[in-house]
């Protein structure tokens, strides 16, 4: 018997909508499948818009509402805000040690972030979570030695078995998400301050987007992932 909850599963994203726009319909099924799915928004968002009426502090706010609406759409069971600042994350200990924290304390099976390695122009956060997020799950988070002060809390070591990246440049792996299109845009659609108001249009741009993955895999609508298996 595996130390990991069966049904556990840590998404950690850089901002608090990356994650519906790549893995939304897999959030949704998983979720529709009793899972237990706790998401980590590494960045508080505070610089995500183009308006230059709206405070930063204020952004944040709204976003962080978002995002909890968003959960309620999908049914996760808890959302998690490390409110790091937008467009600063960097590839240091005491990011690693928020992502580390998140592990021990929810002991995911499955860890979902974004690939850090796809080769082009892109944001900053993105590449540095997926960065950290992976250093997190091996070594730091199996080892009792990394942030022993942990183990005064309480918070025992962990090991992942797998991880599942999205915005992947050679994805492995399919989700038939067929069956969770509604739930999908309802939680990307919580976050109106990044995509607008809904609209039949933008509907099915994401419906044609999910087909064209989903053709490769003879299914209606699919999300592709790579994944990765820990040798335990």
């Amino acid at each position: 018997m595996s130390e990991n909850e069966a049904d556990s599963i840590l998404v950690v994203t850089p901002h608090s909508d990356d994650s519906e726009s790549a893995a939304g319909g897999t959030i949704a099924r998983w979720c529709a499948e009793g899972k237990k799915v706790v998401l980590v928004v590494c960045t508080n968002g505070d610089r995500g818009t183009s308006n230059r009426s709206v405070k930063p502090e204020d952004l944040a706010k709204t976003r962080e509402i978002e995002t909890i609406n968003a959960g309620k759409a999908y049914g996760l069971a808890d959302v998690v805000f490390l409110k790091l600042p937008d467009q600063g994350l960097e590839d240091n200990d005491e990011f690693r040690e928020k992502i580390v924290r998140q592990i021990r304390v929810h002991k995911p099976r499955v860890l979902l972030t974004i690939d850090p390695n796809r080769p082009y122009i892109r944001h900053r956060d993105h590449s540095i979570t997926g960065r950290v997020a992976l250093d997190a799950v091996f070594p730091y988070a199996r080892d009792h030695v990394a942030y022993p002060e942990h183990l005064v809390e309480g918070l025992e070591p962990h090991k992942v078995e797998e991880v599942w990246l999205f915005r992947a440049e050679t994805p492995d792996e399919f989700v038939d998400v067929t069956d969770y299109f509604e739930t999908r845009q309802n939680a990307l659609h919580s976050h109106l301050s990044q995509v607008g108001p809904r609209n039949d249009e933008r509907d099915e741009r994401s419906r044609k987007r999910l087909a064209e993955t989903g053709k490769k895999y003879g299914v209606p609508l699919a999300e592709h992932f790579m994944r990765i298996k820990l040798n335990r």
